[in-house]
């Protein structure tokens, strides 16, 4: 997933401006086992890798932001919302090559000029529809009620503890009172976007299930595109 800002890194022979990435979101889960040490050290690992592959964009590593949203089944200290941060020792190798990495809670909210936008990774789609009261008439609405319902509901999990535990001291942190401007919502469900009450709405989807989809989000006309890594 990759916001792009108006900004640029300057100007070319041909006058024309090369606009650099203002910030990549990166939701887990960074590892599909367990955080036992095995586990851990892979998904040190992993940011190793990102960090080398990284390393070739120098640019991109000085300007761009960098958020990391930790996911459902990433090392932590349980079930229950919202999750601390990654551990320092996890994402250690990004934090020496890129200047401006925020290694985030989840969820994590960004201000963008006037703009507030939620970052939120849970499959929570799922959870919804098995404990929904009234299912939609068509499958292809179904993301249209998820969204108004969290919307309607002022809160990210309108679901029964012992279905999402929350810890009550931070319940505010998953509250969407007042409607923010941008939802993102990382679920394994199907990409979806759908715009209510002035508010965009947006699942990413997996990565590696979608034939490497992501979404760009442009803040300056609000805007949504769909893009594709391609087989070459």
């Amino acid at each position: 997933f990759v916001f792009f800002g108006n900004f640029s890194s300057g100007q070319s022979h041909d006058s024309s401006l090369q606009k650099v990435r203002e910030g990549f979101v990166f939701f887990g889960n960074f590892s599909s086992g367990q955080s036992h040490d095995s586990s851990l050290q892979k998904v040190r690992e992993g940011f190793v890798s990102l960090a080398e592959i990284l390393s070739s964009f120098p640019q991109i590593c000085t300007d761009s932001h960098f958020l990391i949203i930790p996911g459902p089944g990433d090392p932590g200290i349980g079930p229950a919302l919202p999750r601390p941060p990654l551990a320092p020792y996890l994402v250690e190798p990004l934090a020496q090559k890129l200047s401006k990495l925020h290694v985030c809670s989840n969820p994590a909210r960004v201000q963008y000029c006037s703009q507030e936008i939620v970052l939120f990774r849970e499959n929570l789609i799922n959870k919804m529809c098995r404990h929904s009261i009234r299912f939609p008439d068509r499958s292809e609405e179904l993301h249209v009620h998820f969204a108004k319902t969290l919307l309607s509901q002022g809160h990210l999990t309108p679901l029964p503890l012992h279905v999402v535990p929350v810890y009550w001291s931070h319940d505010h942190a998953l509250r969407l009172y007042p409607i923010p401007d941008v939802l993102i919502l990382a679920d394994k469900y199907d990409a979806f976007s759908v715009s209510t009450n002035d508010c965009l709405v947006f699942n990413p989807g997996s990565f590696p299930k979608s034939n490497f989809s992501f979404k760009v989000y442009l803040p300056g006309p609000k805007k949504l595109e769909n893009c594709e890594i391609g087989d070459s």
